[in-house]
């Protein structure tokens, strides 16, 4: 089940989406789902059956506003290198624990929203990554019961100022944390029925396609990531964890294929949908 923050007249509203279709779930009786509520397969399958018996209101698509699953998380973790193909495009060796760093919760934008390309950057980049945002809070949670502890998965386009990020200081923070370099969305799908951890996965700019691969690639697979955050740090709902890009990025074309106003990128995982974005000036 795909579940949607939209937008229309207006009100912001949770709802699923359902091909073309958005079943606004804020029409049932009763409240509006919680992200815990979304980390509950017995709640997303009576969820289902609500939907599939008619009892909420709908609009189509193209009638709202998508917007990011997750506005302002409190935490927003990103993995580096953990496609073993990204790592050896980077010449790194492959790691022995996750590489994290972290991006601003600020820099959260909508689908389709624009992508804003600072007046200072040079090498501005692109990344496809699945993301998963937690739904209860972790602690000391195992690989095994990680699952349970996640809302559902989306899509992250992990935008970079490569020129800031690899700057003699190494400012990764800076460099992927300006406004809007973090594209989320369309939907969050639920655990329910899927394996995040053998999905597609692609980028194309401008229909042209630069990443191609699958989340088997992964070096450190979703729930692995979920154990290894959750005995370090307390994980609460609204948190994401983006698990790392593949092989592809603009920086390592020869020549570079990076990012210009006017670009739109396409970022795909398969059961999630596409994430739209173009560059525009600042």
């Amino acid at each position: 089940m795909r579940f949607v923050r939209f937008q229309s007249g207006g009100t912001t509203s949770w709802g699923a989406l359902d091909d073309t279709t958005v079943h606004d779930l804020s029409t049932l009786p009763g409240p509006e789902p919680t992200l815990d509520d979304i980390s509950n397969e017995n709640r997303v399958r009576e969820l289902a059956r609500t939907v599939e018996r008619g009892q909420c209101d709908t609009y189509d698509v193209s009638e709202v506003s998508l917007l990011a699953p997750v506005s302002t998380p409190g935490k927003l973790v990103c993995v580096g290198l953990n496609y073993r193909d990204h790592a050896e495009e980077a010449d790194r060796d492959i790691p022995e624990e996750p590489l994290l760093f972290s991006k601003a919760p600020t820099c959260v934008t909508n689908p389709e929203s624009p992508v804003v390309a600072p007046n200072e950057v040079t090498q501005l980049d692109y990344e496809v990554e699945l993301a998963l945002v937690i739904g209860r809070y972790a602690r000391n949670v195992s690989a095994a019961d990680a699952e349970e502890y996640i809302a559902g998965y989306t899509i992250l386009n992990d935008v970079s100022a490569r020129d800031t990020q690899l700057s003699n200081d190494e400012q990764f923070f800076l460099g992927k944390s300006y406004d809007t370099f973090a594209p989320l969305g369309p939907a969050l799908r639920s655990t329910v029925d899927y394996d995040p951890n053998n999905v597609d996965i692609e980028m194309r700019v401008d229909g042209e396609l630069r990443q191609s691969s699958n989340t088997s690639e992964f070096i450190f697979d979703v729930y692995d990531l979920v154990e290894f955050l959750s005995h370090r740090l307390t994980l609460r709902p609204g948190d994401v964890i983006s698990t790392g890009t593949t092989s592809g990025v603009g920086l390592f074309y020869d020549p570079p294929k990076l990012l210009e106003p006017g670009h739109t990128c396409e970022a795909t995982v398969e059961g999630i949908g596409t994430l739209t974005n173009t560059v525009v000036e600042e």
